[in-house]
């Protein structure tokens, strides 16, 4: 949104994202360090004698528009909401085994429905997984709850 808003479109994509500090083409702004080309350079200022020999080495980019890329860096950092769930047959499947076992994951291991032969470590991972989603855990409670009341 923040580029949206800032973007010139007189200007060309290269021009608007050096005065919104952001790089146009990740590998020139962060190169890999090439050791030949660095010992040229080397021996060229050697045999010149030009200390002052510098391809952009020390050029500072300025940016004017530098909020945009403050704003980005922020909104990066921020903690993003969690959007993974579980599949609704497998949800079924956990909430099946916890119902009838409790937390006994060997005797799960060995249940019937085990289609796909998981060992009681990865049904133990899976359950915690699944407790581990508020809106697919709350409603197994809420679920259970009511059919105790019952």
């Amino acid at each position: 949104d923040q580029i949206k808003e800032e973007w010139k479109n007189t200007h060309s994509t290269r021009v608007n994202l050096k005065e919104m500090g952001l790089a146009y083409d990740a590998n020139k702004a962060v190169q890999i360090p090439n050791v030949k080309r660095q010992m040229l350079k080397d021996a060229k200022r050697i045999v010149t004698g030009n200390e002052d020999l510098s391809d952009h080495e020390n050029e500072e980019v300025t940016a004017r528009k530098s909020y945009v890329m403050e704003k980005l860096e922020v909104e990066a950092k921020a903690p993003r909401e969690r959007l993974f769930k579980l599949p609704n047959g497998q949800a079924q499947f956990l909430t099946y085994l916890i119902k009838k076992y409790g937390e006994d994951y060997e005797a799960m291991s060995r249940d019937k429905k085990n289609h796909y032969q998981l060992t009681w470590k990865q049904i133990r991972a899976k359950i915690k997984m699944f407790k581990g989603i508020p809106e697919q855990y709350n409603t197994f409670v809420q679920s259970s709850s009511t059919q105790l009341e019952a």
